[in-house]
């Protein structure tokens, strides 16, 4: 476990806080909350997040080159030159879509996520380099330069895995939300009036509720992308919308869909009744 102790020491180095807020705040400006470009970066529209479906095209294409180049020989050299330009080419789409989920973050997150993203940049780097040298036709220089930067972005890919699997960074948070199949009281009807909105819990899952004339709306009350509590948030009545305190994530209140990002996997929705005077919901099949 020494290779996730190093991971975690890194996020407790308060001073790469000087480097890295300055970076995401450039990110955020780049790529505002709502905008067209940061819902595309998010996998808003894909359903789950954007960035490690890219980053298969740079790594399957800079490891696919260095191969090439240690055992490929002549006849293999111009499939790998055009592998390294693959792999930079798509590093660029990659970075951004990275960058836009990591502008989100905070504290132990935002430090680990610059040190993963500045190590890949010199990484890429070091195959930019290679690149050059293959052009000019030296092929050991270009095979080294390969090497080092398959190294450096082996580090770099070790910090992106711990990001996402022991820190859960781009899961969603309301997964574990076993909401109830059946029928089930949540709350007194009177005790929720018309155009407020209110959070229950319901078998141990978090709901929001929210009231619009007759109709009662229910969704997921723990965002799919940090865990916001959602009946805290700002809600639309023209576009029946709640917008996420913590990170703007918006969604629709009738069917859970995700409006804007950064969340990209939608919440729950549930049907709902009134029974003797008690609101009941399940979740909707």
């Amino acid at each position: 476990m020494n290779l996730h102790r190093t991971a975690s020491k890194i996020a407790r180095i308060d001073a790469l806080d000087r480097l890295a807020e300055p970076i995401a705040g450039g990110v955020k400006r780049l790529a505002p909350q709502h905008s067209a470009v940061k819902d595309v970066l998010s996998g808003t529209w894909l359903g789950h997040p954007l960035h490690p479906l890219l980053t298969d095209i740079p790594i399957g294409s800079f490891t696919s080159a260095t191969v090439l180049d240690l055992l490929g020989g002549r006849e293999a050299e111009r499939a790998a030159d055009r592998l390294v330009d693959l792999g930079l080419l798509s590093s660029l789409a990659t970075a951004a879509a990275g960058a836009a989920d990591w502008s989100d973050t905070y504290g132990d997150d935002l430090r680990t996520g610059v040190v993963h993203g500045l190590t890949n940049a010199v990484g890429v780097t070091l195959y930019a380099a290679s690149a050059i040298a293959r052009r000019r036709g030296k092929r050991a220089r270009a095979t080294i330069l390969g090497l080092a930067g398959m190294t450096v972005m082996t580090a770099a890919g070790y910090l992106g895995g711990y990001l996402s699997y022991s820190r859960g960074l781009g899961v969603n948070n309301a997964f574990l939300e076993h909401a109830p199949w059946d029928w089930t009281s949540v709350l007194l009807a009177d005790s929720l009036a018309d155009g407020a909105t209110t959070g229950v819990q319901a078998d141990g899952a978090t709901v929001l509720l929210h009231r619009r004339g007759d109709d009662i709306l229910a969704i997921g009350g723990r965002c799919s992308h940090a865990g916001g509590p959602l009946h805290e948030g700002a809600v639309d009545e023209g576009a029946c919308t709640v917008t996420c305190p913590w990170h703007a994530s918006v969604f629709r209140l009738d069917t859970g869909e995700v409006v804007h990002g950064p969340a990209n996997a939608p919440q729950m929705a549930f049907d709902t009744r009134l029974v003797d005077g008690r609101i009941e919901i399940r979740a909707r099949r």
